[in-house]
């Protein structure tokens, strides 16, 4: 089983970086056959913009860039794929954002024609989604976040796509004093990503 972590955060040491290399360490300690690439967007310096050029590509006029190509080869050699993330804005990173909005193109993800009929290319693909967000479970709760990120990002994108969504996680870091429980946290996701049931899930639930 092979694993790809997609982290977006612009700190090497980050809290970011720490929760995803727990995650990988979980996955890469349990028995059996188990690698694990972490795709670091901002050090890798990965355009996020949507140029003429992606747009040419997504209507057939052209063939994709070669950095999208890229990120397509580490995406189909992956068993499962898992996005680690902090929440700006209520939502995603940009450069995340933008690595979806390119990658994530027509003709590989899923298939428009423009006859109405869309088909979902992704059936193969585990998603895990690990959120960060710097503040506490009620906040989140009052404003209903945790089921606008399920809508925008498990259905919006995953679903549109065909790829399952197993686990969505969102991880409060507002109190230093759960540091450790965070890292533990992790690093049980990266376990249970090995023998990930068929079904969505969190593990806070």
């Amino acid at each position: 089983m092979h694993t790809l972590i997609v982290v977006s955060h612009p700190i090497a040491d980050s809290l970011t970086h720490t929760i995803a290399k727990q995650i990988a360490a979980g996955i890469t300690g349990s028995k059996g056959d188990r690698s694990v690439e972490i795709a670091d967007l901002a050090a890798e310096g990965f355009d996020p913009r949507f140029t003429a050029t992606d747009m040419n590509a997504f209507n057939g006029k052209s063939a994709l860039p070669q950095d999208v190509l890229d990120e397509q080869a580490r995406v189909d050699r992956a068993d499962a794929l898992i996005l680690v993330y902090p929440i700006y804005w209520w939502s995603m990173p940009g450069q995340l954002k933008g690595w979806i909005d390119r990658v994530f193109a027509n003709g590989w993800a899923y298939e428009d024609d423009g006859s109405g009929k869309v088909v979902k290319k992704l059936l193969h693909l585990k998603v895990h989604l690990v959120a960060l967000g710097g503040a506490d479970m009620r906040t989140f709760a009052r404003h209903g976040y945790f089921g606008a990120m399920k809508i925008q990002i498990d259905h919006g994108i995953f679903d549109y796509c065909g790829a399952p969504t197993l686990t969505s996680e969102l991880i409060h870091t507002a109190n230093p004093a759960d540091f450790e429980a965070n890292l533990a946290l992790a690093k049980k996701l990266g376990q249970k990503v090995v023998d990930a049931p068929q079904r969505a899930e969190s593990l806070c639930a």
